[in-house]
């Protein structure tokens, strides 16, 4: 024997049968303060912030413009010795 039951109701009306909280004023209180904090997080970050945060510092991935500088010599060098030519 198989016996399908269909409910059509809201899921507040679900929640209400079932005897379970209310939680979506403290679940908007929450979102709406990560919202926050990440609009906050991204006001006060400028590029160099960004770069710190994103590459990690070492010899080989210098933060400050000079050490940028060198690093692209660097590049430039190597990719200039290896034989590579553009466009082929």
């Amino acid at each position: 024997m198989k016996v399908t039951i269909s409910i059509d109701c809201t899921p507040e009306e679900a929640r209400t049968f079932f005897g379970l909280p209310d939680v979506s004023g403290a679940q908007k209180t929450v979102i709406d303060e990560w919202q926050r904090r990440a609009m906050d997080a991204m006001s006060n970050m400028d590029p160099q912030s960004l770069i710190k945060t994103w590459v990690p510092e070492g010899p080989a991935l210098p933060t400050d413009v000079e050490g940028w500088e060198q690093f692209q010599n660097v590049f430039w060098a190597a990719i200039r010795d290896s034989g590579f030519k553009p466009g082929k």
